[in-house]
């Protein structure tokens, strides 16, 4: 197991209710399940009933790591169909080496679960790696989406430092790096970026270093999409705090799709 995502979960543990008596009460994970995307086997889960939201995690994280374990999923899954998945390289889903199977195809790995599921639109929640793949997605699916909130992401510039950082990384052997190394292909130009029609709010740790490198950006473009801090929580922390899942909560409910 690589250390990072050791680490990760370690803090999960400690931050999504082993501290309190609460969480032992916390429903389980729903029962996974399987879809062949374009031959590459994706991991699911569905829970809940009502406007679909689907909940796309960060890299070297998964469906239940980002959202399961800190209650988003259970919380959201009292008004909502909510849908996570392990996107190709993380989780329960294969893990090729082929770099063909990540960049845009991340993108479609999302559509294709959504066509599946007979699902014409939904609510976008993607932290970081997923904010980055929602983003994408955005613009280049306009009429799959009813809202997106972007957590731990903002905008990645097409031409860039930060395309050029996920593009010079050296060659990866493990599925996760190759994936890590294919994000760059979803940067977004300003006419992308411009062309988003559907709501969008940012979420980001108040001490996490890439908000200004990602949200920064934002401010001269998108004057619309309100960037809101959550106090005392950083990249990895952010999604353990209550205050990240009041607002995407908050957010959801002031957005309805009729």
């Amino acid at each position: 197991m690589p250390r990072q995502l050791f680490l990760q979960i370690v803090i999960l543990l400690c931050h999504a209710g082993l501290q309190t008596a609460g969480a032992a009460e916390r429903p389980r994970a729903p029962r996974p399940q399987t879809l062949d995307s374009n031959g590459v086997k994706i991991s699911y889960s569905v829970k809940g009933q009502g406007e679909p939201v689907i909940l796309i995690h960060g890299w070297l994280s998964s469906g239940w790591i980002n959202w399961d374990l800190p209650g988003t999923t259970s919380l959201l899954a009292e008004d909502y169909q909510v849908i996570t998945l392990d996107m190709p390289g993380h989780g329960l889903s294969d893990k090729p080496l082929d770099e063909a199977a990540y960049g845009l195809e991340l993108v479609e790995d999302v559509v294709r679960l959504m066509d599946h599921l007979k699902i014409k639109k939904a609510h976008l929640v993607g932290y970081s790696m997923g904010g980055i793949i929602t983003a994408k997605l955005l613009a280049k699916h306009p009429d799959r989406a009813l809202s997106a909130t972007l957590g731990g992401m903002g905008w990645l510039r097409e031409g860039g430092l930060e395309q050029k950082f996920f593009a010079s990384g050296r060659q990866a052997s493990r599925a996760a790096g190759v994936c890590f190394q294919s994000l760059g292909k979803l940067a977004l130009t300003e006419d992308e970026i411009k062309s988003i029609k559907v709501p969008v709010v940012v979420l980001f740790g108040d001490s996490d270093p890439l908000r200004k490198l990602y949200a920064e950006p934002l401010k001269e473009v998108r004057k619309d999409w309100q960037v809101i801090d959550i106090p005392d929580a950083d990249h990895m922390t952010c999604i353990f705090k209550q205050r990240f899942r009041d607002e995407i909560q908050h957010w959801l409910a002031a957005h309805p799709a009729h």
